[in-house]
């Protein structure tokens, strides 16, 4: 008998994306989608368009003092969204 080299399905489709440079985008995309569910409903009324760009997230908040806010948080809020995708996506948030 031979033996197989048997891989699981989510390591092959991992293997495929990093190979062909998707693996980048789809966590950026999820990173992104994250917004509304990490930060919850009440902040996700206010937020307009969101992008990431150069591994920085831009949000734009329509409330002034909700940005205001959420800049003096914007550490606090790049860890959580790491953590939400379990690598690093972002290095840094712009509210504008």
């Amino acid at each position: 008998m031979f033996r197989r080299d048997v891989q699981s399905i989510s390591d092959l489709l991992n293997m495929y994306l990093r190979r062909e440079g998707l693996e980048t985008p789809l966590l950026q995309k999820r990173a992104v989608d994250a917004w509304d569910t990490l930060m919850g409903p009440s902040i996700a009324r206010y937020t307009g368009e969101k992008f990431i760009k150069n591994q920085t997230l831009f949000v734009k908040i329509l409330n002034p003092a909700l940005r205001q806010d959420l800049t003096m948080m914007r550490s606090r809020i790049v860890k959580r969204i790491n953590e939400s995708e379990g690598c690093q996506v972002i290095v840094d948030i712009r509210i504008y």
